[in-house]
Parts: structure tokens; sequence; C-alpha cells
């Protein structure tokens, strides 16, 4: 199993004060967000299932006590055997 990857990105404050990806950074390439399909929650984290402006799929993971953003998952889109499911 790899380790999660930690991100630097840019949020927004949304609906009842929750940040919200809005762009985040691979090394030296930005990746805006077009699209937040899905969100959860649990005690220590909140999940973000998120298209990129590259058309990738990314699922983003805030530990809300340390405040520390990690890429968990990326699916590039370029083989139907391993999309994720998101139209």
């Amino acid at each position: 199993m790899t380790t999660p990857r930690r991100s630097r990105l840019e949020v927004r404050a949304e609906c009842h004060g929750q940040d919200v990806p809005r762009r985040f950074f691979i090394g030296q390439r930005a990746i805006t967000v077009t699209d937040t399909l899905d969100r959860w929650l649990d005690p220590e984290h909140s999940y973000f299932k998120l298209r990129g402006s590259d058309g990738g799929i990314y699922i983003l993971r805030h530990d809300t006590e340390t405040n520390l953003w990690e890429l968990t998952l990326f699916d590039s889109g370029r083989r139907d055997e391993t999309r994720l499911s998101s139209a």
C-alpha cells in the first residue's frame, strides 16, 4: 500500500464554514477543481471526490485535527477498465 501524498491547496469556505478544495497542486502542477462529485465526513476526516481541470478524478482527505490535506486516490480517466464511476 502506498502512503497518501500531502498536497498544497487553496480552499473556499462554503455552507456552515466548511472548507472545500478549489485548487490543489501536485508538485508544481496546479489542478483547478471543476466539480465536487461527492463529499463525506467521519469524526476525524473530511473526504472530497473531485473532478480536476485535467479531466482526472481525485479523492482528497482533510485531517480536521491537524488541518493537513492528502491526495488519497487519482484516476486519470484514460483507461475504461480502471475508470471510477462518476459521470
